[in-house]
């Protein structure tokens, strides 16, 4: 279930923003907000608690009148897109009917999920959908360059495996970026540049919620922690041939030491993992692996 603060937005385009190391990324421009909290939904009274937003203007004639009584109630013009939003019971109660909420809710840096209905594509074949090669285009071929294939056997199994990649429609699902980050916020223009795509065609709507996977904030704890680990393992080879010459080389010394170059290395693996997704920290510094002791 997502708990997490979600806006209602729409997808402008896609342009480029130079980083501060100067190397120019790749960003798409997402109009988020102004969201009005149309109503709240608590425990006692509804079994759950959420708010309900609103996004985009519409026309107050094209409104149901039983509808018209919430948007008076909440002090705010009719909405286009109304989307409800699962929040824990203490962030609700914080929360005001008639609050608006906009790009200044995000801030530079952070994580983002950003989720949107893809473009439709209608009905494709399998070249296009599934990208099948399909046939040669030489001697002996009739008419089959773009066709899927053979689809099952005759009696056995006598039908066609669900799941079979063929002909079909495309396009036009929900789908989720994850852990994308927020380069630049305009909250003047109620508008935010995420690093990478979104899903959707101009003007389609979206909605970008805080990051699910923190992404960043693992990047980051893989980095403090290898350097923790480093620093320990410094001094405690610093203190053992101090306190007691030749101790550092004893077999439970080297089996302790080894485990935290074990888990350091790990660290930094994961980190290096990571930091393919984070544009804006593509040029940070990554230690080099440990090296283990030997008896």
């Amino acid at each position: 279930m997502n708990e997490r603060m979600t806006l209602l937005g729409r997808k402008l385009g896609q342009t480029q923003r130079f980083a501060e190391d100067g190397e120019l990324v790749g960003v798409t421009v997402i109009e988020v907000g102004p969201c009005a909290v149309l109503r709240k939904k608590t425990q006692e009274k509804d079994g759950y608690s959420a708010i309900q937003l609103g996004f985009g203007e519409i026309r107050e004639k094209l409104v149901p009148k039983p509808v018209k009584g919430q948007y008076k109630e909440a002090k705010t013009a009719p909405k286009r897109t109304v989307r409800e939003v699962r929040l824990p019971a203490d962030e609700v109660a914080a929360i005001e009917v008639g609050q608006t909420f906009g790009a200044d809710w995000f801030r530079p840096g952070e994580l983002v999920d950003v989720v949107g209905v893809t473009k439709g594509k209608g009905f494709q074949g399998v070249i296009k959908r599934h990208h099948m090669h399909g046939f040669p285009k030489t001697r002996g071929t009739h008419e089959y360059r773009r066709h899927g294939g053979s689809i099952g056997c005759r009696s056995y199994p006598g039908k066609i495996h669900k799941g079979k990649r063929m002909a079909g429609h495309m396009g036009d699902v929900r789908r989720t970026v994850s852990s994308v980050e927020v380069v630049e916020v305009l909250p003047e223009k109620n508008v935010i540049l995420i690093a990478g795509s979104a899903p959707g065609a101009r003007g389609g709507f979206v909605m970008v919620r805080d990051a699910k996977k923190r992404t960043l904030a693992k990047f980051d704890r893989s980095l403090e922690l290898a350097d923790t680990v480093k620093t320990e393992l410094k001094e405690a080879i610093k203190k053992a041939a101090k306190e007691a010459p030749g101790s550092e080389k004893t077999p439970d010394f080297v089996a302790w030491h080894n485990a935290r170059v074990r888990k350091a290395n790990a660290a930094i693996e994961c980190a290096k993992k990571l930091q393919r997704y984070l544009p804006l920290r593509a040029k940070a510094k990554i230690p080099d692996a440990l090296e283990s002791l030997s008896l």
